[in-house]
């Protein structure tokens, strides 16, 4: 014992007992760093190279090697932009956006105004039809990110949307609430003005909201005017 004592050692026995057979617990983990958003993926800035994107991106919404893609048509610098929610079944049939009977109501509605498929620019919140024909809160999201990008690479004078996913997804509105005057979406590029209509594929199944179209259309040509 004098050994020990001369060795410093003052205390015999500690005040809390302890159980010398079992191993010292190991510290716990650091926890690990939440994980971050994945980034997004970056869009390109000219719009020939933005449409390209959209012809060959494997990373858009609802993007499957097997489905099929059907992206904008008409002219951009036209100064009109319209933007549907996505394909119909005869629209990624034909390879084009508002086909068959809506779309051919969709010709003369433009015709009404002076306007034709070469003197505007049509394209959709995605290239793609989800297989139920909707958009989750998410998918939404990410179509309206992308819609504003584009948007905003075209710069049209004036935009319209058709229908309650398209005025929801980037006016935060539905159409109902949207249509009847001018609003505004805004883009990197500066805000689009922009009115809400509602789509030839409900006009066909409810003729008698075609007064309320055609509404839409005086005030989208007046606003269209130099």
């Amino acid at each position: 014992m004098q050994w020990w004592l001369e060795a410093g050692v003052d205390v015999m026995v500690d005040e809390a007992p302890r159980d010398w057979l079992r191993p010292e617990p190991k510290a716990p983990p650091p926890p690990a760093p939440a994980p971050s958003e994945a980034r997004e993926e970056r869009l390109p800035d000219q719009l020939d190279l933005f449409q390209a994107w959209l012809r060959d991106s494997g990373t858009l919404p609802f993007a499957s090697p097997s489905a099929p893609r059907v992206c904008p048509s008409g002219d951009p610098a036209s100064g009109l932009m319209i933007m549907v929610d996505m394909p119909a079944t005869e629209d990624r049939r034909d390879g084009a956006l508002l086909s068959g009977e809506a779309g051919r109501l969709f010709d003369r509605m433009m015709a009404a105004i002076g306007r034709d498929r070469g003197s505007l620019y049509l394209a959709a919140l995605s290239c793609f039809r989800s297989p139920d024909g909707r958009f989750t809160s998410e998918t939404g999201r990410q179509c309206a990110t992308i819609a504003r990008h584009h948007i905003g690479l075209a710069a049209p004078k004036a935009l319209l949307l058709f229908g309650d996913a398209c005025s929801k997804a980037l006016l935060g509105l539905p159409m109902a609430k949207a249509r009847g005057r001018w609003h505004e979406v805004a883009t990197h590029a500066g805000p689009v003005k922009t009115l809400v209509t509602i789509p030839p594929s409900y006009l066909l199944d409810q003729p008698s909201a075609k007064a309320l179209a055609w509404a839409d259309l005086q005030m989208l040509a007046e606003g269209l005017k130099p």
